[in-house]
């Protein structure tokens, strides 16, 4: 149970989290705890109340770390990174303990200044010629060390192509859990890590808990968290010597795929298409929206589970997190597993012949229309401009 309401901040005026109504100006309510209130305390809509308590704050000791994984390619750190460091040093504030990245890279060339200016407290830098681009036994091997060495209570990956190789890696060769795909991560009143990942196919949330191994270990989808820039947050970095044999590996070349992957966690704008409209053939009028706004192409999991677009586009808890400046759900009830990956955007915009849907409960604007006859008129106005 939690005592929120919702923020002056918040850009709608009510919010329903299990069935309760918040209203801008309430007080403080009893809500209990569930997915929909973590999303809504990730996204920093609600403000959550807590007792004033005496005496002076308790200081941050040395250790017990908690610890991000900095994935970089081609000398860039990836976004799910600064994600994840803004969610690390609100854990590491509950634990009064410092947060700290892993970077492991050829040259830093700045990195490492980067990394401090997201949250972290500390940067244990690797540096060597061997760990310029990512190889399993390499980046394993340095990991491993350092958690032995460093003994930090929880390591956060991004649930990249990366991130869900390395880290059931690590886990294995240190002896400890891994919780993947997490949508949600907060400290008990035990002091352990609370981590919310969807389970049965996306029908529940299941909320686990490691607390007989350590470190603690999760990867997390790209586009959960806010990326959030601590300012005058001084830091040092650590610099690590490590000796490297030449790997059982060898990369001849790095050769990218021709096929064009949604990139939806980078979207500014996201046209989605869901079960309404009917059939595959009417989906295409989505993909010719998209194109003339600029958008790219979503789903539902209902579409994709039928064929109609490839499953790289899917939205949900089963698909991927975004968090567009626009939104636009076309033909989607708004069930809570869809609702889980889209939630999070700016603008929200759904178009359905069903007043009663529950994606208006969540959307800025709402349009009561059938899409197979709205988004074809919407689309000869737009070809008029």
């Amino acid at each position: 149970m939690a005592k929120v309401k919702l923020k002056e901040e918040y850009p709608g005026f009510s919010l329903t989290l299990n069935g309760i109504i918040l209203n801008k100006g309430d007080d403080f309510t009893d809500i209990e705890q569930s997915f929909e209130l973590d999303q809504a305390i990730n996204n920093d809509y609600v403000e959550i109340f807590k007792e004033e308590t005496k005496g002076k704050k308790a200081e941050v000791v040395e250790g017990n770390e908690v610890w991000v994984f900095a994935e970089q390619r081609n000398g860039k750190i990836s976004r799910v990174v600064f994600e994840l460091l803004g969610k690390a040093h609100e854990l590491a504030g509950k634990l009064n303990v410092k947060v700290g990245a892993l970077l492991l890279c050829e040259r830093a060339n700045g990195l490492q200044d980067e990394l401090l200016s997201y949250g972290a407290h500390k940067v244990y830098l690797v540096e060597n010629a061997l760990l310029k681009d990512y190889r399993t036994d390499l980046y394993t091997k340095v990991i491993s060390d350092l958690i032995k060495n460093e003994n930090p209570q929880i390591v956060i990956y991004g649930a990249t192509n990366i991130g869900r190789d390395l880290a059931p890696r690590i886990a294995q060769r240190i002896t400890t859990g891994l919780t993947a795909d997490c949508t949600g991560l907060d400290i008990d009143e035990d002091g352990l890590l609370l981590q919310t990942r969807p389970a049965f196919g996306g029908n529940i949330m299941a909320q686990i808990k490691c607390p007989k191994h350590k470190p603690q270990m999760s990867t997390v989808r790209p586009g959960t968290f806010k990326i959030n820039k601590i300012k005058d947050d001084k830091g040092e970095v650590v610099k690590v010597k490590v000796s490297l044999t030449d790997p059982i590996t060898k990369i001849i070349d790095i050769i990218k795929s021709k096929k064009k992957k949604a990139n939806l966690e980078d979207a500014q704008i996201i046209v989605s298409g869901g079960r309404g409209l009917g059939n595959k053939e009417n989906f295409r009028m989505i993909e010719e929206l998209a194109s003339l706004i600029g958008a790219e192409i979503g789903a539902s999991r209902a579409v994709v589970d039928s064929g109609w677009i490839a499953k790289d586009h899917q939205v949900g808890q089963t698909g991927k997190t975004v968090r567009p400046k626009v939104y636009i759900a076309c033909g989607i009830s708004g069930a809570i597993q869809h609702r889980a990956g889209m939630q999070n955007s700016e603008i929200i915009i759904a178009i359905n012949k069903d007043p009663n849907a529950m994606i208006f409960s969540l959307a800025d604007y709402g349009i009561v229309a059938d899409v197979k006859q709205f988004i074809p008129a919407l689309i000869a106005e737009l070809k008029k401009q």
